[in-house]
């Protein structure tokens, strides 16, 4: 028979964090490091309000674009932090989490052949993703002498005319980066002098540390040229939900819609009620997850750079990523031996990018006595391979 298998997704490698996972799956007594998710439970409240709906016969479809009292709730949520306007008939759509959000905003945009630039280290799906709407990433390095901050001078050099547009995901994964208000003002001066689509992925915007999150779409002049990606999974707690949302100017978050319409149909009736919630009453639970995230990201950060695995210090997200240099191992090598000889779980940092290479990404989104039972093992560990 004929080879059906797509080349576009022939062409993309498996995960490189997956293989980690099921290593440590078949082993006891492993601390993961690796799982870039909470381990708090959802807050009650917005528990409760999922299985009231439930209860409630609230079973059945919603609006492709999702529940409206759910769109006016996040439409006032982004005003009020941000001072971003969005309508919630025709510039929200809310999805099945930001990774389909993500999706949409690739598929209805991209042409084949069409060249986003994507900073990397980044998530995993982000040039996968590209690859599959037809469009052709261009990587671009971010170092730790930056902290990981792309810049507008690196973009413009990969910039051809075949580029539309920029993918952007800061408070960063895995590195923890967060950018600053002036770097991304010279992104936008770029992405305007030179017309570009800028898809903003900040899942991570209430998870900031010490510094403010500057919402991409709230930069002078780039509300119409910017598709914001967002969601509840990280903040509230809420991962196997599957709820997200984008917003956009009308004509591009229409075009999304189409494809959402086809694709999906709507998101899940269940976690919309959760996320209402979540909007309305959410506040007091994402702060407090908030000041624990943030004693645990200081544990990590001294712990890590005390025993010579040398850490910049990460203002966003939940991910610390280490150099780990003075150990003279690649990052995979590191990654396999630490989980053997350790059974600590972490990432290596090419997983997510040429420019991880020599890192790991360590998340702190486990307990504080794991992290300093984590540390405890990655301290022997180091001084065996130091």
């Amino acid at each position: 028979m004929r080879d059906f298998v797509a080349q576009k997704v022939r062409a993309v490698p498996p995960s490189g964090i997956r293989r980690f996972f099921d290593i440590a799956a078949t082993m006891e007594d492993v601390i993961s490091l690796g799982i870039g998710e909470p381990d708090f439970v959802t807050p009650p409240a917005i528990l409760r309000a999922g299985i009231a709906s439930l209860e409630a016969g609230q079973t059945h479809y919603t609006s492709n674009s999702g529940l409206r009292e759910l769109r006016v709730a996040l439409a006032e949520h982004l005003e009020r932090l941000y001072g971003v306007q969005y309508d919630p008939e025709n510039e929200l759509l809310i999805t099945v989490g930001v990774s389909e959000a993500l999706y949409l905003a690739l598929t209805a945009t991209l042409d084949p052949g069409d060249e986003v630039i994507v900073p990397e280290p980044c998530f995993v799906a982000y040039n996968p993703e590209v690859i599959f709407a037809g469009g052709v990433p261009v990587q671009v390095c971010t170092t730790v002498e930056n902290d990981f901050q792309v810049l507008a001078w690196q973009v413009e050099e990969v910039l051809t005319d075949k580029t539309k547009a920029l993918l952007l995901g800061y408070p960063n994964n895995p590195t923890g980066a967060v950018m600053t208000r002036e770097r991304l003002l010279e992104i936008a001066q770029l992405a305007e002098r030179h017309d570009l689509l800028v898809i903003s992925d900040e899942i991570y915007d209430r998870l900031v540390y010490g510094v403010r999150h500057t919402c991409f779409a709230s930069l002078p002049g780039m509300w119409q040229r910017t598709i914001l990606l967002g969601g509840f999974s990280k903040s509230y707690a809420m991962t196997g939900w599957r709820i997200g949302y984008a917003a956009a100017p009308a004509e591009i978050l229409g075009a999304m819609r189409k494809v959402h319409q086809y694709t999906i149909m709507s998101a899940p009736t269940t976690a919309q009620y959760a996320a209402l919630e979540a909007l309305r009453t959410g506040e007091e639970a994402v702060q407090e997850m908030l000041a624990r995230y943030d004693r645990r990201r200081r544990l990590i950060v001294d712990g890590l750079n005390s025993i010579g695995l040398k850490c910049f210090e990460p203002r966003g997200a939940f991910y610390a990523f280490p150099s780990i240099a003075m150990t003279g191992m690649t990052d995979e090598e590191f990654s396999e031996r630490l989980l053997q000889e350790e059974k600590v779980a972490c990432v290596p940092g090419s997983a997510f990018g040429a420019s991880g290479a020599g890192h790991v990404r360590c998340s702190y989104a486990t307990s504080y006595d794991q992290i300093e039972r984590a540390l405890e093992r990655m301290a022997r560990f180091a001084q065996r391979h130091g």
